[in-house]
């Protein structure tokens, strides 16, 4: 489901790169649940039951990977 994660902890910023190469960034995303994401055995299902729908989030346009 993921490809790649990025995140910045001063702005709280998560970017994901999915597998279909889309990107997105999550805002207001605590440092506890990035590091909870880089630990999860299944990073798909922790991003769908703690970061997607949780968090305000928008595309990121012209970052599509291939």
């Amino acid at each position: 489901m993921i490809q790649a994660v990025g995140y910045d902890s001063k702005t709280r910023l998560l970017e994901v790169v999915f597998n279909n190469g889309r990107t997105y960034c999550y805002e207001g995303v605590p440092p506890k649940v990035h590091k909870g994401l880089m630990a999860a055995d299944s990073k798909g299902r922790y991003m769908l039951s703690e970061i997607i729908d949780m968090y305000s989030y928008h595309a990121v346009s012209g970052r599509k990977r291939r």
